[in-house]
């Protein structure tokens, strides 16, 4: 199945092409089919040449006749950007939103506009590992509704949920969750090297350990608690290791963290709210 009409991306980001890339791949669209604008000429250059697409330096040349338009700047340009776009985004324009902690009020008031899709995806999105949790008013139909999950899905795994709340929730998850994965994977590796591993040896050993684990537990959808306790030996190695963690909190470091992911979207929101509304 094939998106129909143009789609236009408002940014040539990294996430952009993540999903350029994978529509394109995917075989969900056609190279002739995508816009980006993108102000910095190598960028453009490079989209044009890897992809195919067309790259403009302005935002209204790329979202002239949209069918789906993918907003994907910086939130803190967001106030800078939605006035141009005002007079070329169409009452049946699709705008889908990938912007941490911008709400859709933020962006039905700025384009006058109601059919809008927010989403938050994270980062693995660029090799096709993506976790997307993403929201929708009501004037989005059902037919928008799975033009959305297939450019989401595109990315990796994509879900909807009606409050859009849980949007702020998923961005402190995991909109921010590989970030803390990768401090996880930089400590171990760390580790390896103080125990007497090069560090090439020590970067090999870690990520095939997090990638078997994570795969041992899709596989056997045993809850995480049963696989580390069978793992953990009485007075074994795990069983020793594991009490430092536990001794040095980093359970709750770990959800503290969240939390302020969390509210951090949250606090996000309200700035662009109050910059959009000055």
């Amino acid at each position: 199945m094939q998106l129909n009409g143009k789609i236009a991306f408002i940014g040539g980001g990294a996430m952009a092409e993540a999903i350029i890339k994978r529509l394109i791949l995917g075989g969900l669209a056609r190279a002739e089919q995508v816009s980006v604008s993108e102000p910095i000429p190598a960028r453009r250059d490079y989209l044009t040449t890897e992809y195919g697409v067309v790259a403009e330096a302005e935002n209204q040349a790329a979202a002239t006749d949209a069918s789906i338009l993918v907003l994907a700047v910086k939130p803190q340009v967001l106030d800078k950007v939605l006035p141009g776009l005002v007079d070329v985004v169409q009452p049946k324009t699709l705008v889908i939103s990938i912007m941490a902690g911008v709400r859709i009020s933020t962006l039905r008031r700025g384009l006058g506009h109601e059919r809008i899709v927010r989403s938050m995806p994270n980062t693995p999105a660029q090799v096709g590992q993506g976790m997307t949790v993403w929201t929708a008013t009501s004037a989005v139909t059902d037919d928008d509704k799975g033009q959305a999950q297939m450019i989401l899905e595109a990315m990796g795994d994509a879900f909807f949920i009606e409050d859009e709340h849980a949007i702020d929730l998923a961005t402190g998850l995991s909109g921010s969750g590989p970030g803390f994965v990768f401090l996880l994977v930089e400590a171990l590796i760390d580790a390896g090297v103080h125990i007497g591993f090069n560090r090439v040896q020590a970067q090999r050993m870690v990520l095939q350990t997090i990638e078997g684990s994570i795969g041992l537990l899709r596989e056997s959808r045993a809850h995480p608690a049963d696989l580390r306790n069978r793992v953990t030996s009485p007075g074994g190695t795990t069983a020793a290791g594991t009490l430092v963690l536990e001794q040095r909190g980093i359970r709750a470091t770990l959800i503290e963290a969240v939390v302020a992911a969390t509210a951090r979207s949250e606090e996000l929101g309200d700035l662009s709210e109050r910059t959009e509304g000055s």
